[in-house]
């Protein structure tokens, strides 16, 4: 895995481990679309979340995280995914 994408990975989802107890109360069970370790919006489907990732970002890389009690890692798909 290419270090950047490794790097992405790993920020983005401590960031949203970070972010998690004050999301639940009003984004529970959402998808959050992450880049550079921010939140950037929220849907009500992963698919929803990726589709948009892969318009908004040049660079490829974004996260997608479901905002549930304990973060789930779903793998590759759900942290970060290289357009290409």
């Amino acid at each position: 895995m290419n270090e950047d994408i490794r790097r992405q990975i790993e920020a983005n989802f401590t960031a949203f481990q970070k972010s998690l107890p004050s999301l639940l109360a009003s984004h529970r069970g959402k998808f959050a679309l992450m880049h550079d370790q921010e939140i950037v919006e929220f849907f009500d489907t992963a698919r929803d979340a990726f589709h948009s990732g892969q318009k908004l970002f040049a660079d490829g890389l974004f996260s997608v995280q479901e905002v549930v009690d304990v973060p789930v890692d779903l793998g590759f798909f759900s942290h970060a995914v290289p357009h290409g």
